[in-house]
């Protein structure tokens, strides 16, 4: 029977359907149930099946009160293939705008279940790319909270670039600027700033988002204080809002079954993983993963393999199924994997990536820049070889190159998504991830990074601790939602 009288707040989290969003809520999720809330996690039924370790961790073991909401995308009416329910599920390019709108489908079916339950949802937690549910949360009278996923240097840097107009006074989306009101000078140009935002059909979607946007009741922020303290004071005075930041999330993730579940079901089993790396000396390890939505081309991921080779450090490498071409797979047959057996662990699909970066033997990370990635690696004390490729990861690339100094850049300068058909098959050498993980890993320079990175590790597990920066931005969230929260619908 429900408690109709429940004093626990009710927090309703809505991420995007893409790996990179959920995970980082999902975490959120968990901490706000340890922290005494009720929490309703939303999503469909096809991103459910993928974390249904996690579910089952919650509801069997961890007993959290947490709800798991399956509402299915009607795929049909929203324009896409049966069953494509995630960004990395998408077959082409064409299907991105689709993607984007199709979780308005899920309003009714949300409301009809927020409605059900009492008592009501305190706030609503939702994903900026998710502007469907101001509508949501402003018919049932609770207050909504935007997360963003991104680091707060890009949040500010994308604010910058639009409040100056930087976009009125450049004709080549390719032609590099400085961006406006930074302690530092930071180059970028609009195509790796905002890419496929750029374009005339995400327009007014983008538009959806900056409205949604400007009515929410505050910001979350997967980040810490000490990380980019005068980014996130510069962006609360911008945005005079309330803003939590609340990260790095990942460090949620304690024991060794968390941080092997973490996203996705793993390809390998984490003891192969762990042997191996208990293998090899400290600090030696370069680990190669880029996300869940980029994918290198099969002459592209050649030369990785080639450049991992030449470099004669041992690696762990991680290559998506979809990745994995008959002309790779070829390559690898032909001596490859024989000459690396010694050295090289190669992961075909999803790698336990928190458990691999907490590993002692780790000494680098060749990343996309993902800002969840990014965390983690700071979160484990590794420095970074920077790959970026859409939406945040270029400013994010500045953010740990130019800013923090715990980064390598690879080198790469044009954007490219995962669905890219006209991109050049070969955007990095051989010779350039050569380069790059001599540069992080020997020298003066690359101890420097280590130090600097180390340093953020301890500030990153201190923020998280009882009477850390981010521990008590859990707890002012959680009492500002309970002082104005819906007190029943």
């Amino acid at each position: 029977m429900e408690n109709l009288h429940d004093p626990r707040p009710h927090f309703v989290l809505v991420p995007l359907v893409a790996q990179g969003h959920m995970i980082p809520l999902l975490d959120l999720a968990r901490l706000l149930a340890e922290r005494g809330a009720r929490v309703s996690f939303i999503t469909t039924p096809v991103n459910a099946d993928r974390i249904r370790n996690i579910i089952d961790r919650v509801m069997e073991e961890s007993r959290l009160p947490i709800q798991f909401v399956e509402l299915p995308i009607p795929s049909a009416e929203a324009g896409l293939p049966d069953g494509c329910e995630n960004f990395d599920l998408l077959p082409s390019e064409d299907y991105v705008a689709a993607m984007f709108a199709a979780p308005k489908l899920l309003r009714g079916p949300l409301e009809l279940y927020l409605q059900a339950q009492k008592p009501g949802p305190t706030c609503m937690i939702a994903d900026f790319c998710n502007p469907w549910t101001m509508e949501v949360a402003s018919k049932l009278g609770i207050p909504r909270v935007i997360f963003h996923g991104p680091s707060c240097f890009y949040l500010l840097s994308a604010y910058n670039i639009a409040l100056h107009k930087i976009y009125e006074h450049i004709t080549d989306e390719f032609e590099p600027f400085l961006v406006p009101d930074l302690p530092h000078q930071v180059e970028i140009n609009l195509a790796q700033a905002f890419g496929w935002a750029l374009r005339p059909e995400s327009q007014k979607f983008n538009n959806e988002m900056l409205e949604a946007a400007s009515t929410a009741d505050g910001i979350v922020i997967n980040s810490f204080d000490d990380l980019e303290p005068w980014f996130i004071e510069s962006y609360k005075k911008a945005k005079g809002k309330n803003v939590w930041t609340i990260g790095p999330l990942c460090l949620y993730n304690k024991d060794f079954g968390n941080k092997a579940m973490r996203g996705n079901k793993a390809s390998i089993d984490e003891d192969v993983v762990m042997k191996w790396l208990d293998s090899m000396e400290p600090g030696s390890v370069i680990y190669v993963g880029f996300g869940s939505l980029a994918r290198a081309r099969p002459l592209q991921l050649i030369e990785i393999g080639c450049g991992l080779e030449a470099s004669n450090r041992p690696f762990v490498w991680v290559i998506k199924e979809v990745e994995m071409s008959p002309e790779v797979e070829k390559w690898m047959s032909e001596g490859f994997e024989e000459r690396t057996s010694s050295r090289g662990l190669i992961i075909r699909g999803w790698a336990p990536q928190m458990v691999i970066l907490s590993h002692s033997a780790i000494g680098g990370f060749l990343t996309h820049c993902g800002w969840n990635s990014a965390l983690e690696a700071i979160a484990a004390g590794v420095p970074l070889i920077t790959w970026p490729q859409f939406a945040d990861q270029f400013l994010n690339e500045k953010l740990l190159v130019d800013v923090l100094g715990i980064g390598v850049p690879v080198g790469v300068k044009v954007p490219v998504t995962h669905l890219s058909e006209d991109s050049d098959p070969v955007m990095v050498r051989r010779d350039d991830i050569v380069n790059a993980v001599s540069r992080l890993m020997d020298g003066e320079e690359g101890e420097q990074r280590k130090m600097k990175v180390m340093e953020l590790q301890q500030k990153a597990a201190k923020a998280m601790e009882e009477g850390g920066s981010t521990y008590e931005n859990m707890a002012n969230l959680i009492r500002y939602c309970r002082e104005h929260g819906s007190k029943g619908i």
